[in-house]
Protein backbone atom coordinates (compact mmCIF):
# COMPACT_ATOMS: atom_id res chain seq x y z
CA UNK A 1 0.00 0.00 0.00
CA UNK A 2 1.66 3.22 -1.15
CA UNK A 3 1.65 6.52 0.69
CA UNK A 4 1.40 9.86 -1.08
CA UNK A 5 4.19 11.82 0.62
CA UNK A 6 3.95 14.76 -1.75
CA UNK A 7 0.53 15.68 -0.45
CA UNK A 8 1.98 16.21 3.02
CA UNK A 9 4.77 18.52 1.90
CA UNK A 10 3.68 22.16 1.49
CA UNK A 11 4.92 23.97 -1.58
CA UNK A 12 7.47 26.72 -0.96
CA UNK A 13 6.07 30.23 -0.99
CA UNK A 14 7.11 32.31 -3.98
CA UNK A 15 9.38 35.32 -3.42
CA UNK A 16 7.52 38.33 -2.09
CA UNK A 17 4.50 36.29 -0.98
CA UNK A 18 2.87 36.89 2.37
CA UNK A 19 3.60 33.41 3.67
CA UNK A 20 1.72 31.70 6.51
CA UNK A 21 -0.81 33.67 8.43
CA UNK A 22 0.19 32.35 11.85
CA UNK A 23 2.04 34.59 14.28
CA UNK A 24 5.09 32.28 14.35
CA UNK A 25 5.27 32.15 10.56
CA UNK A 26 4.95 35.92 10.28
CA UNK A 27 7.68 36.43 12.88
CA UNK A 28 9.92 34.01 10.98
CA UNK A 29 9.27 35.88 7.73
CA UNK A 30 10.20 39.16 9.39
CA UNK A 31 13.40 37.66 10.79
CA UNK A 32 14.26 36.18 7.38
CA UNK A 33 13.61 39.54 5.75
CA UNK A 34 15.91 41.28 8.21
CA UNK A 35 18.62 38.70 7.60
CA UNK A 36 18.39 39.18 3.84
CA UNK A 37 18.56 42.95 4.30
CA UNK A 38 21.03 42.94 7.21
CA UNK A 39 23.45 45.16 5.34
CA UNK A 40 20.71 47.75 4.76
CA UNK A 41 19.23 47.72 8.27
CA UNK A 42 22.33 46.98 10.35
CA UNK A 43 23.76 50.49 10.45
CA UNK A 44 20.33 52.10 10.80
CA UNK A 45 19.74 50.03 13.92
CA UNK A 46 23.26 50.81 15.15
CA UNK A 47 22.64 54.55 14.66
CA UNK A 48 19.37 54.31 16.59
CA UNK A 49 21.04 52.44 19.45
CA UNK A 50 23.88 54.98 19.63
CA UNK A 51 21.40 57.86 19.74
CA UNK A 52 19.39 56.19 22.52
CA UNK A 53 22.56 55.33 24.47
CA UNK A 54 23.96 58.85 24.48
CA UNK A 55 20.54 60.44 24.96
CA UNK A 56 20.18 58.48 28.21
CA UNK A 57 23.84 58.88 29.20
CA UNK A 58 23.77 62.67 28.68
CA UNK A 59 20.42 63.07 30.50
CA UNK A 60 18.71 64.09 27.25
CA UNK A 61 21.27 66.74 26.23
CA UNK A 62 21.99 64.92 22.96
CA UNK A 63 18.42 65.48 21.73
CA UNK A 64 18.09 69.11 22.76
CA UNK A 65 17.01 71.16 19.70
CA UNK A 66 20.13 73.34 19.86
CA UNK A 67 22.42 70.30 19.99
CA UNK A 68 20.66 68.59 17.08
CA UNK A 69 21.11 71.76 15.03
CA UNK A 70 24.79 71.94 15.98
CA UNK A 71 25.19 68.27 15.08
CA UNK A 72 24.10 69.06 11.52
CA UNK A 73 26.36 72.11 11.26
CA UNK A 74 29.40 70.36 12.73
CA UNK A 75 29.24 67.37 10.40
CA UNK A 76 28.03 68.97 7.17
CA UNK A 77 31.42 69.07 5.45
CA UNK A 78 32.24 65.46 6.40
CA UNK A 79 28.87 64.31 5.03
CA UNK A 80 29.53 66.16 1.76
CA UNK A 81 32.92 64.43 1.47
CA UNK A 82 31.39 61.06 2.39
CA UNK A 83 28.97 61.24 -0.56
CA UNK A 84 31.82 61.68 -3.03
CA UNK A 85 34.01 59.13 -1.26
CA UNK A 86 31.26 56.52 -1.41
CA UNK A 87 31.19 56.83 -5.22
CA UNK A 88 34.99 56.54 -5.36
CA UNK A 89 34.96 53.39 -3.21
CA UNK A 90 32.06 51.84 -5.15
CA UNK A 91 34.17 52.31 -8.29
CA UNK A 92 36.97 50.34 -6.62
CA UNK A 93 39.31 53.22 -5.75
CA UNK A 94 40.30 55.43 -2.82
CA UNK A 95 41.01 59.16 -2.44
CA UNK A 96 43.47 60.29 0.24
CA UNK A 97 43.71 63.87 -1.00
CA UNK A 98 40.28 65.23 -0.09
CA UNK A 99 41.29 66.66 3.30
CA UNK A 100 44.22 68.58 1.81
CA UNK A 101 42.12 69.66 -1.17
CA UNK A 102 39.47 70.95 1.24
CA UNK A 103 42.12 73.07 2.98
CA UNK A 104 43.56 74.28 -0.34
CA UNK A 105 40.17 75.42 -1.64
CA UNK A 106 39.48 77.22 1.64
CA UNK A 107 42.85 78.97 1.36
CA UNK A 108 42.14 79.91 -2.26
CA UNK A 109 38.74 81.31 -1.28
CA UNK A 110 40.38 83.41 1.44
CA UNK A 111 43.00 84.78 -0.95
CA UNK A 112 40.35 85.67 -3.53
CA UNK A 113 37.80 87.21 -1.15
CA UNK A 114 39.85 88.59 1.73
CA UNK A 115 43.06 89.69 0.05
CA UNK A 116 41.70 90.61 -3.38
CA UNK A 117 38.11 91.63 -2.53
CA UNK A 118 36.59 89.42 -5.22
CA UNK A 119 32.77 89.15 -4.94
CA UNK A 120 31.93 85.98 -3.06
CA UNK A 121 29.63 84.41 -5.71
CA UNK A 122 32.41 84.69 -8.31
CA UNK A 123 34.95 83.32 -5.84
CA UNK A 124 32.71 80.36 -5.03
CA UNK A 125 32.34 79.45 -8.72
CA UNK A 126 36.11 79.72 -9.22
CA UNK A 127 36.77 77.53 -6.17
CA UNK A 128 34.37 74.83 -7.38
CA UNK A 129 36.09 74.94 -10.77
CA UNK A 130 39.50 74.59 -9.09
CA UNK A 131 38.25 71.57 -7.16
CA UNK A 132 36.87 69.99 -10.33
CA UNK A 133 40.17 70.66 -12.12
CA UNK A 134 42.19 69.10 -9.28
CA UNK A 135 39.94 66.04 -9.29
CA UNK A 136 40.12 65.73 -13.08
CA UNK A 137 43.94 65.85 -13.06
CA UNK A 138 44.06 63.05 -10.50
CA UNK A 139 41.38 61.18 -12.44
CA UNK A 140 43.45 61.45 -15.63
CA UNK A 141 46.50 59.90 -13.98
CA UNK A 142 44.40 57.10 -12.50
CA UNK A 143 42.09 56.35 -15.43
CA UNK A 144 44.22 56.98 -18.50
CA UNK A 145 47.79 56.44 -17.24
CA UNK A 146 46.91 53.50 -15.02
CA UNK A 147 48.63 54.76 -11.86
CA UNK A 148 46.96 53.32 -8.72
CA UNK A 149 44.58 55.74 -7.00
CA UNK A 150 46.33 55.24 -3.67
CA UNK A 151 49.60 56.61 -5.07
CA UNK A 152 48.06 59.45 -7.08
CA UNK A 153 45.90 60.74 -4.25
CA UNK A 154 48.70 60.31 -1.70
CA UNK A 155 50.79 62.59 -3.91
CA UNK A 156 47.82 64.94 -4.16
CA UNK A 157 47.48 65.00 -0.37
CA UNK A 158 51.08 66.19 -0.01
CA UNK A 159 50.85 68.62 -2.93
CA UNK A 160 47.64 70.36 -1.85
CA UNK A 161 48.79 70.59 1.77
CA UNK A 162 52.00 72.28 0.62
CA UNK A 163 50.12 74.68 -1.64
CA UNK A 164 47.85 75.60 1.27
CA UNK A 165 50.88 76.55 3.35
CA UNK A 166 52.28 78.60 0.46
CA UNK A 167 49.01 80.44 -0.21
CA UNK A 168 48.42 81.32 3.43
CA UNK A 169 52.11 81.82 4.29
CA UNK A 170 51.56 79.81 7.45
CA UNK A 171 48.91 82.20 8.78
CA UNK A 172 45.15 82.09 9.34
CA UNK A 173 43.26 84.36 6.93
CA UNK A 174 39.79 85.85 7.43
CA UNK A 175 37.05 86.96 7.93
CA UNK A 176 34.79 85.93 5.06
CA UNK A 177 31.80 87.93 3.76
CA UNK A 178 28.65 87.67 5.89
CA UNK A 179 26.58 86.22 3.05
CA UNK A 180 29.03 83.34 2.61
CA UNK A 181 29.05 82.67 6.35
CA UNK A 182 25.25 82.22 6.24
CA UNK A 183 25.65 79.23 3.93
CA UNK A 184 27.50 77.30 6.64
CA UNK A 185 25.99 78.85 9.79
CA UNK A 186 22.67 80.36 8.69
CA UNK A 187 19.09 79.10 8.99
CA UNK A 188 16.01 79.34 6.81
CA UNK A 189 14.03 82.57 7.33
CA UNK A 190 10.86 82.76 9.42
CA UNK A 191 7.62 82.84 7.40
CA UNK A 192 3.93 82.68 8.23
CA UNK A 193 2.08 83.08 11.54
CA UNK A 194 3.56 82.46 14.98
CA UNK A 195 3.05 78.76 15.81
CA UNK A 196 5.95 78.29 18.27
CA UNK A 197 7.60 76.30 15.51
CA UNK A 198 9.57 77.26 12.41
CA UNK A 199 6.85 77.02 9.75
CA UNK A 200 9.11 76.59 6.72
CA UNK A 201 11.01 73.77 8.44
CA UNK A 202 7.71 72.03 9.22
CA UNK A 203 6.62 72.35 5.60
CA UNK A 204 9.91 70.91 4.34
CA UNK A 205 9.77 68.08 6.88
CA UNK A 206 6.24 67.04 5.93
CA UNK A 207 7.14 67.28 2.24
CA UNK A 208 10.14 65.01 2.87
CA UNK A 209 7.91 62.49 4.66
CA UNK A 210 5.51 62.40 1.69
CA UNK A 211 8.43 61.99 -0.73
CA UNK A 212 10.00 59.16 1.29
CA UNK A 213 6.71 57.26 1.58
CA UNK A 214 6.03 57.66 -2.15
CA UNK A 215 9.56 56.58 -3.07
CA UNK A 216 9.54 53.51 -0.82
CA UNK A 217 6.11 52.34 -2.02
CA UNK A 218 7.05 52.91 -5.66
CA UNK A 219 10.34 51.00 -5.30
CA UNK A 220 8.53 48.09 -3.67
CA UNK A 221 5.95 47.94 -6.47
CA UNK A 222 8.72 48.02 -9.09
CA UNK A 223 10.50 45.13 -7.41
CA UNK A 224 7.28 43.12 -7.30
CA UNK A 225 6.60 43.85 -10.99
CA UNK A 226 9.97 42.34 -11.90
CA UNK A 227 9.39 39.35 -9.56
CA UNK A 228 12.23 40.43 -7.29
CA UNK A 229 12.38 39.42 -3.64
CA UNK A 230 10.87 42.05 -1.36
CA UNK A 231 10.65 42.19 2.45
CA UNK A 232 7.40 40.96 4.04
CA UNK A 233 4.62 43.54 4.15
CA UNK A 234 4.76 43.87 7.95
CA UNK A 235 8.53 44.41 7.88
CA UNK A 236 8.17 46.97 5.09
CA UNK A 237 5.48 48.79 7.07
CA UNK A 238 7.69 48.73 10.18
CA UNK A 239 10.56 50.23 8.18
CA UNK A 240 8.26 52.93 6.77
CA UNK A 241 6.93 53.85 10.23
CA UNK A 242 10.49 54.06 11.59
CA UNK A 243 11.60 56.33 8.73
CA UNK A 244 8.59 58.63 9.10
CA UNK A 245 9.04 58.78 12.88
CA UNK A 246 12.74 59.62 12.56
CA UNK A 247 12.11 62.41 10.04
CA UNK A 248 9.24 63.78 12.12
CA UNK A 249 11.31 63.87 15.32
CA UNK A 250 14.25 65.63 13.62
CA UNK A 251 11.85 68.09 11.93
CA UNK A 252 10.16 69.01 15.22
CA UNK A 253 13.49 69.38 17.01
CA UNK A 254 14.88 71.69 14.32
CA UNK A 255 11.61 73.62 14.01
CA UNK A 256 11.55 74.26 17.76
CA UNK A 257 14.95 75.99 17.64
CA UNK A 258 15.94 78.24 14.71
CA UNK A 259 14.69 76.06 11.90
CA UNK A 260 16.55 74.01 9.32
CA UNK A 261 20.16 75.08 8.65
CA UNK A 262 20.82 76.21 5.07
CA UNK A 263 23.60 73.65 4.73
CA UNK A 264 21.04 70.92 5.49
CA UNK A 265 19.19 71.89 2.30
CA UNK A 266 22.46 71.62 0.36
CA UNK A 267 22.98 68.15 1.81
CA UNK A 268 19.40 67.20 0.96
CA UNK A 269 19.86 68.21 -2.68
CA UNK A 270 23.11 66.23 -2.87
CA UNK A 271 21.58 63.11 -1.31
CA UNK A 272 18.52 63.15 -3.57
CA UNK A 273 20.53 64.00 -6.69
CA UNK A 274 23.31 61.47 -6.22
CA UNK A 275 20.87 58.88 -4.90
CA UNK A 276 18.85 59.15 -8.11
CA UNK A 277 22.03 59.10 -10.20
CA UNK A 278 23.30 55.89 -8.58
CA UNK A 279 19.91 54.13 -8.68
CA UNK A 280 18.48 55.18 -12.02
CA UNK A 281 21.08 56.80 -14.28
CA UNK A 282 23.33 54.88 -16.67
CA UNK A 283 26.48 56.40 -15.16
CA UNK A 284 25.44 55.08 -11.74
CA UNK A 285 25.06 51.53 -13.02
CA UNK A 286 28.43 51.82 -14.75
CA UNK A 287 30.10 52.92 -11.50
CA UNK A 288 28.72 49.82 -9.78
CA UNK A 289 29.78 47.68 -12.73
CA UNK A 290 33.44 48.73 -12.85
CA UNK A 291 33.73 48.36 -9.09
CA UNK A 292 31.99 45.01 -8.96
CA UNK A 293 33.65 43.29 -11.93
CA UNK A 294 35.92 45.40 -14.12
CA UNK A 295 36.67 42.75 -16.82
CA UNK A 296 32.97 41.98 -17.24
CA UNK A 297 32.14 45.68 -17.36
CA UNK A 298 34.69 46.21 -20.15
CA UNK A 299 33.26 43.29 -22.12
CA UNK A 300 29.80 44.82 -21.70
CA UNK A 301 30.95 48.04 -23.35
CA UNK A 302 31.33 50.19 -20.24
CA UNK A 303 33.84 53.00 -20.81
CA UNK A 304 35.66 52.37 -17.56
CA UNK A 305 38.32 55.06 -18.06
CA UNK A 306 35.75 57.77 -18.67
CA UNK A 307 33.67 56.67 -15.69
CA UNK A 308 36.71 56.65 -13.38
CA UNK A 309 37.74 60.08 -14.63
CA UNK A 310 34.27 61.49 -13.91
CA UNK A 311 34.15 59.91 -10.44
CA UNK A 312 37.36 61.72 -9.42
CA UNK A 313 36.27 64.96 -11.06
CA UNK A 314 33.09 64.79 -9.00
CA UNK A 315 35.09 64.04 -5.85
CA UNK A 316 37.22 67.12 -6.45
CA UNK A 317 34.15 69.34 -6.84
CA UNK A 318 32.55 67.99 -3.65
CA UNK A 319 35.85 68.47 -1.79
CA UNK A 320 35.83 72.09 -2.96
CA UNK A 321 32.26 72.53 -1.71
CA UNK A 322 33.23 71.00 1.64
CA UNK A 323 36.22 73.34 1.81
CA UNK A 324 34.00 76.38 1.26
CA UNK A 325 31.50 75.21 3.90
CA UNK A 326 34.28 74.52 6.41
CA UNK A 327 36.02 77.85 5.85
CA UNK A 328 32.72 79.75 6.01
CA UNK A 329 31.68 77.97 9.21
CA UNK A 330 34.88 78.95 11.04
CA UNK A 331 35.09 82.30 9.23
CA UNK A 332 38.76 81.77 8.37
CA UNK A 333 41.12 79.68 6.26
CA UNK A 334 43.80 77.85 8.21
CA UNK A 335 46.91 75.90 7.10
CA UNK A 336 45.80 73.08 9.42
CA UNK A 337 42.25 72.87 8.05
CA UNK A 338 41.05 69.53 6.72
CA UNK A 339 43.34 67.36 8.85
CA UNK A 340 42.08 63.74 8.84
CA UNK A 341 38.99 64.69 6.83
CA UNK A 342 39.88 62.00 4.30
CA UNK A 343 39.95 59.38 7.08
CA UNK A 344 36.58 60.54 8.42
CA UNK A 345 35.04 60.35 4.94
CA UNK A 346 36.52 56.89 4.28
CA UNK A 347 35.36 55.65 7.69
CA UNK A 348 31.84 57.03 7.09
CA UNK A 349 31.68 55.18 3.76
CA UNK A 350 32.75 51.82 5.19
CA UNK A 351 30.56 52.16 8.27
CA UNK A 352 27.70 53.02 5.90
CA UNK A 353 28.04 49.77 3.96
CA UNK A 354 30.74 50.24 1.34
CA UNK A 355 32.86 47.20 0.48
CA UNK A 356 36.66 47.11 0.24
CA UNK A 357 36.35 45.21 -3.03
CA UNK A 358 34.10 47.87 -4.60
CA UNK A 359 30.73 47.57 -6.31
CA UNK A 360 28.69 47.88 -3.09
CA UNK A 361 27.32 50.91 -1.25
CA UNK A 362 24.68 53.63 -1.36
CA UNK A 363 24.64 57.40 -0.97
CA UNK A 364 22.23 57.10 1.94
CA UNK A 365 24.63 54.62 3.53
CA UNK A 366 27.40 57.23 3.42
CA UNK A 367 25.13 59.69 5.23
CA UNK A 368 24.23 57.08 7.86
CA UNK A 369 27.90 56.26 8.37
CA UNK A 370 28.74 59.95 8.72
CA UNK A 371 25.93 60.40 11.24
CA UNK A 372 27.17 57.42 13.27
CA UNK A 373 30.58 59.10 13.57
CA UNK A 374 29.01 62.52 14.20
CA UNK A 375 26.72 61.26 16.97
CA UNK A 376 29.63 59.36 18.51
CA UNK A 377 31.80 62.49 18.54
CA UNK A 378 29.04 64.69 19.87
CA UNK A 379 27.81 62.21 22.45
CA UNK A 380 31.28 61.44 23.78
CA UNK A 381 31.98 65.17 24.15
CA UNK A 382 28.72 65.65 26.06
CA UNK A 383 29.50 62.88 28.56
CA UNK A 384 33.12 63.99 29.00
CA UNK A 385 35.03 61.16 27.30
CA UNK A 386 38.57 62.29 26.47
CA UNK A 387 39.87 62.64 22.92
CA UNK A 388 42.27 59.72 23.46
CA UNK A 389 39.44 57.29 24.21
CA UNK A 390 37.32 58.83 21.46
CA UNK A 391 39.89 57.73 18.87
CA UNK A 392 39.96 54.23 20.36
CA UNK A 393 36.16 53.93 20.25
CA UNK A 394 35.86 55.25 16.69
CA UNK A 395 38.57 52.83 15.55
CA UNK A 396 36.70 49.96 17.18
CA UNK A 397 33.45 51.01 15.48
CA UNK A 398 35.15 51.10 12.06
CA UNK A 399 36.74 47.68 12.63
CA UNK A 400 33.39 46.26 13.74
CA UNK A 401 31.64 47.67 10.65
CA UNK A 402 34.18 46.16 8.24
CA UNK A 403 34.19 42.91 10.20
CA UNK A 404 30.41 42.80 9.93
CA UNK A 405 30.72 43.28 6.15
CA UNK A 406 33.17 40.37 5.87
CA UNK A 407 30.99 38.14 8.05
CA UNK A 408 27.89 39.03 6.05
CA UNK A 409 29.62 38.15 2.77
CA UNK A 410 30.72 34.78 4.09
CA UNK A 411 27.24 34.07 5.46
CA UNK A 412 25.61 34.88 2.12
CA UNK A 413 28.24 32.88 0.26
CA UNK A 414 27.65 29.82 2.40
Amino acid sequence: MSTDLTAKTPAPAPPGSKGPASGGGLLQLMLDGMRRNMRQYGMLMALGLIVVLFAVWSDGDLLLPRNVSNLVLQNSYILILAIGMMLVIIAGHIDLSVGSLTAFVGATAAVLMVRNDLPWPVAVILCLAIGAAAGSVQGFFIAYLGIPSFIVTLAGMLLFRGLTEIFLKGQTLGPFPKDLQKIANGFLPEVGPNTNYHNLTLLLGFSLIAFVVYQEVRDRKRQQEFSLDVPPAKLFLLKLVALVAAILVVTLLLASYKGAPIVLLILGVLVVGFGYLMRNAIIGRHIYAIGGNLPAAKLSGVKDKKVTFLVFLNMGMLAALAGLVFAARFNAASPKAGLNFELEAIAASFIGGASMSGGVGTVLGAIIGGLVLGVLNNGMNLVGIGTDWQQVIKGAVLLAAVGFDVWNKRRVGS
